[in-house]
């Protein structure tokens, strides 16, 4: 067991993974931050947090007690998306307009397919009840809430026996007082009911993005609200009493209180963590342009950073449901270590989206899995020790993986074990190269100008390997890549954003308009902060609009750079608007009539950072094993270097294979790997441009 060097505070970051749980432990006396790693629990990711939290304390030799800040990221509101396991809800909505759920906005993803897509209709229509009332878009009362209907209604649903209800109005953006006197009626007749209001969790405009975005949050409730009391209960089991601060998709921390109101804000918290610690990274080593790439066990997520900053959004699809709410953008596909490869009824090799999670896991980790994972063809392949996974303490046996690779692709497609394991990762690497391609090109940038960041348990073997799919000639590999998106949690500021839909058009007079609405947002932000006991002189406030030319669908994001809006304030987001819109779709129309769509406002605080700490190499000496490895459409015999034996003015030279506890790089022929005086390896191969 590793011993403890000091006796500054402690800080720790744990990312719940679909198929690892991932540590990393700061202490603020000096040091680099400790990583750990262990199997993700499924049934309950609150017990494998505890046994993560355990695991790291026996390894580093510290006291939980001793910690004094808690940084959460999970998947677990993302994995209830995925698996459709939900609570019983109901929605209630103006009358007449109990279907916009299930009408939604006639998008197909398959637009020449001949049969309809399966729908998922997240609240069925038996529970999905219309209340006689009316506002209007300008937030005037057209028709009063009957409160006779609406409390038959309120005593129909609890007859329902439901667990959680969404509450969304025709325009309760523009005046949500129907909506509250409803939540009113309900809390009167079933106090213990979890309630979800549009005018809380999404006060914009467009009644199906904000239904959906509101439903969703409703059935999360119960899931997210069970997931923190369980937590606090095995918490108390391992002594660790510190204070627990929940990552959010805008990249921000809350706490348990505002994460069980609206868990909605954590559907990307997990993967956060990663273009967090990407962000640090660019900026440590000057990179501007960077794509991050954070391949695990179940998932591989892409997201770009362009000059220093990390991409957002403020829509989301989380698998065919829409999320209108801000959000760290991060394209997520089925492409992790565990995808589970499968020849379909045409006789084509498919990867994923399935993956085999961590139980029972990939074939080689002999748990009963019987499908050929990513990691099986690794394994096969040679690129992986079967002795060193996971720090040695999951060691693979590659019989099974042989077995489930020969005769679940093998024999179908009248391949050799070699063959088809190859095959499996030439399919993941073109799925993963494709949404790479995505990320950037939708953004009208060029792969060739961005360095890729590798990460995630699966990410160092595949990188390069992408990297000459997409003819990209630098890897970045960063210190405890395997936990790097646990360590991103570590810079986590906590944050809240906000909003209003206030339909206003760009001109004189405007501001005077807009500056109550943006009033209103900053007291709803001290409100959050009060609750997250932030100082008054430690809270910063953003303030942006959602601005179109008049008649557009669509609307751009205008940051103003402070949380203040007069006359020159917006005369110069409407210049920034025309330059953003000819940046972002090639043309601009300077004359045309600006309108403001959106107010928004990011109500937060920053926390302590971790201390960046010279790096020191290892000195290890560079003991060179060797090892068969299938690269290239044959088998090599390929040095086999620690990581921590690679020094700066030793770079090694592919193909070659680098280990260090919780992964492992492979270098392909061509490139050239050092290491960087901060502790990263970079890799690099020479432009074939002329």
């Amino acid at each position: 067991m590793a011993s403890r060097k000091s006796g500054g505070r402690l800080r720790m970051a744990i990312d719940v993974g679909g198929t690892f749980t991932d540590v990393q432990v700061l202490d603020e006396a000096g040091g680099d931050p400790w990583a750990f790693k262990t199997p993700t629990t499924p049934e309950d990711p609150a017990r494998g947090l505890a046994t993560a939290i355990a695991g790291a304390a026996r390894a580093f030799g510290f006291d939980p007690a001793d910690v004094y800040l808690l940084v959460h990221g999970t998947t677990i509101a993302t994995n209830a998306v995925l698996e459709r396991r939900f609570p019983k809800a109901a929605l209630v909505t103006t009358a007449g307009f109990e279907d916009v759920l299930e009408i939604g906005r006639h998008m197909r993803r398959d637009v020449y397919g001949l049969h309809a897509e399966t729908r998922h209709v997240l609240v069925p229509r038996p529970l999905r009840f219309g209340v006689p009332e009316r506002i209007g878009a300008d937030g005037g009362v057209r028709q009063p809430l009957d409160e006779a209907a609406a409390l038959g209604i309120v005593r129909r649903i609890v007859a329902e026996a439901v667990e959680t209800v969404a509450i969304c109005l025709l325009n309760s953006f523009a005046n949500p007082e129907h909506e509250r006197r409803l939540a009113q009626l309900l809390r009167a007749e079933a106090p213990g009911l979890d309630l979800s209001i549009s005018s809380e969790v999404s006060a914009e405009m467009r009644e199906f993005e904000r239904m959906s975005t509101t439903v969703l949050n409703a059935l999360l409730m119960p899931v997210v609200s069970g997931h923190i009391e369980r937590m606090a209960e095995r918490l108390t089991a391992t002594r660790l009493s510190a204070p627990v601060l929940f990552v959010q998709s805008n990249g921000g921390t809350c706490g348990p209180r505002q994460a069980a109101r609206q868990p909605a804000h954590l559907l990307l918290s997990g993967p956060c963590g990663g273009v967090l610690a990407v962000e640090q990274i660019g900026r440590r080593l000057g990179e501007a342009n960077l794509v991050g790439i954070d391949m695990g066990g179940t998932s591989f997520d892409v997201s770009v950073v362009r000059d220093g900053r990390m991409a957002m959004v403020t829509e989301a699809d989380v698998d065919g449901s829409v999320v209108r709410l801000p959000m760290v953008d991060i394209r997520t596909v089925g492409a992790g270590g565990g995808s589970i490869a499968w020849v379909d009824r045409a006789g084509r090799l498919r990867v994923g989206p399935e993956s085999a999670g961590a139980d029972p896991g990939p074939a080689c980790y002999g748990r009963g899995g019987r499908e050929p994972t990513v990691t099986d063809a690794n394994l096969v392949l040679g690129r992986i020790s079967p002795d060193r996974f996971v720090g040695g303490a999951m060691p693979l046996d590659p019989a099974p993986a042989r077995s489930a690779i020969e005769t679940r692709l093998g024999a179908p497609l009248g391949l050799g074990l070699e063959a088809a394991a190859d095959g499996l990762i030439r399919i993941a690497l073109a799925n993963m190269a494709r949404t790479i391609r995505l990320s950037l090109f939708e953004k009208g940038l060029d792969p060739r100008e961005f360095a890729l960041v590798a990460f995630g348990g699966a990410g160092g073997l595949h990188a390069a390997l992408m990297a000459d799919e997409l003819a990209m000639t630098r890897v970045i590999y960063p210190l405890n890549a395997a936990t790097l998106s646990a360590f991103g949690l570590l810079w986590a500021d906590i944050a809240h954003d906000l909003s209003r839909t206030r339909l206003t058009p760009a001109e004189t007079g405007a501001a005077a308009k807009l500056a109550p609405v943006l009033a209103a947002l900053m007291a709803e932000g001290d409100a959050l902060l009060d609750g997250d006991r932030v100082a008054p002189a430690e809270r910063r406030f953003e303030a942006a609009l959602d601005m179109r030319y008049r008649g557009q669908g669509y609307e751009v994001t205008v940051p103003l750079g402070r949380a203040a809006l007069d006359e020159g304030v917006l005369g110069g987001a409407i210049a920034d608007f025309h330059a953003r819109h000819r940046e972002r779709f090639s043309h601009a129309d300077p004359d045309a009539p600006v309108e403001v769509v959106t107010v928004r406002l990011r109500a937060g605080a920053h926390t302590t950072k971790p201390a960046a700490q010279p790096f020191t190499p290892a000195g290890v000496p560079a003991a060179v094993k060797r090892r068969p490895v299938y690269l290239d459409g044959r088998w090599q015999d390929l040095a086999i270097l620690d990581r921590a034996s690679i020094r700066p003015s030793e770079p090694v030279e592919g193909p070659a294979i680098v280990e260090e506890d919780y992964t492992t790089i492979l270098l392909p022929a061509g490139w050239r790997i050092a290491l960087l005086a901060s502790g990263n390896l970079l890799a690099e191969k020479p432009s074939l441009e002329c």
